[in-house]
């Protein structure tokens, strides 16, 4: 995930403070010493305990007791490892020379409610356009249709305009970030930049302000704005596709996007990811990372464990249906937009 400028600006204030205010323990290069580095590095900075009900305390005991003097760095990767997945956090991140830890259950433990193949062969009829990393199509009713699956893809200004002059002439735009497992956070303003049309806070940032579970500032806005002057813009309705695939920037895009009020968000429920990521190393170079500043929704909530779909708009594609080519929630949303009347009827 990158940081959007204001964001990234907090995320230095924020290193510097904890730098300047707390002194850091010097822990041994050795089996004990990185265990114990791991545990204060993730006990001071982690901004999800409270949210969690997680006692860290006894989690760090439980698992330094697996460890003993004979403990090879190899098994003391995977206790560390495992210690970290009781934080039930898919930024969560262990990294040495031979692996990576990751947390999976976050949409592992859940129906995918998406196929690929399913969408390009009976939707889009292998047959799209595609640009800055989204596919696009005007689909049969004329009903637009955008498909991006990574915020890590830049969208640039001078393609989406490109895109929303073709798919203009719609009744709907159709928004799918369906398995779409986060990126860049500066996507997310271009986007949204096109369906504004004045100034507006759709969420907060949250950062620690010292060692403590609870010590945290009060929440900065994250301001949005519309795309500057004579850009292509969409006014009309846009229904907005999730799966529990959907993380990190794209669970903040869902948030975002819930708050506009000409926006629908239908699908199941996002996997959630709603911390900035903060990274450390141990005494043997082995990285860390986890969440530690939170985002929270325009109502001031967390975003950390997903968003929710729209009242009367959850709804699943099980596995069999799309094999045999039907996505119940491309479908709802379709049905939603297929009676309403084009731009040029408008008027």
């Amino acid at each position: 995930m990158k940081y959007p400028r204001i964001i990234y600006t907090v995320a230095l204030m924020i290193s510097g403070f904890l730098t300047s205010c707390h002194s850091e323990p010097e822990y041994k290069d050795d089996i004990y010493g990185n265990f114990d580095a791991l545990w204060d590095i993730v006990d001071k900075r982690y901004c999800f305990f409270e949210e969690k009900n997680i006692d860290w305390k006894e989690i760090g005991d439980s698992y330094r007791a697996q460890i003993t003097p004979e403990t090879t760095s190899t098994e003391l990767f995977f206790i560390c490892a495992a210690m970290l997945d009781e934080l039930r956090d898919g930024h969560v991140n262990l990294s040495s020379r031979y692996n990576t830890s990751y947390y999976r259950k976050w949409w592992s433990d859940y129906p995918q409610d998406f196929n690929l193949r399913t969408l390009q062969e009976f939707y889009l009829d292998f047959n799209w356009l595609s640009t800055s990393g989204i596919i696009y199509k005007q689909l049969p009713g004329e009903i637009a249709y955008m498909y991006y699956p990574s915020f890590s893809s830049m969208i640039s200004e001078t393609a989406l305009d490109y895109i929303l002059a073709i798919l203009r002439n719609s009744r709907g735009l159709i928004i799918d970030i369906r398995d779409n497992g986060g990126g860049a956070l500066t996507n997310i303003r271009t986007l949204v930049g096109r369906l504004i049309n004045e100034k507006m806070t759709a969420g907060y940032i949250v950062h620690k302000t010292g060692p403590g579970h609870n010590d945290f500032s009060r929440p900065y806005p994250i301001e949005y704005e519309p795309a500057e002057k004579g850009r292509v813009m969409w006014n009309g309705p846009v229904v907005l596709l999730t799966n529990r695939s959907c993380y990190s920037a794209a669970n903040d895009f869902a948030s975002v996007m819930k708050s506009l009020t000409n926006v629908t968000v239908a699908g199941a429920r996002t996997g959630g990811g709603g911390g900035l990521p903060f990274s450390s190393e141990l005494p043997n170079g082995w990285a860390v990372r986890f969440s530690a500043c939170p985002l929270l929704n325009a109502a001031m909530e967390c975003t950390e464990f997903g968003i929710d779909p729209d009242d009367g708009c959850e709804i699943h594609s099980p596995e069999e249906e799309l094999a045999k080519g039907k996505d119940a929630i491309l479908e709802f949303a379709i049905g939603m937009l297929k009676d309403l009347p084009l731009p040029e009827e408008k008027e």
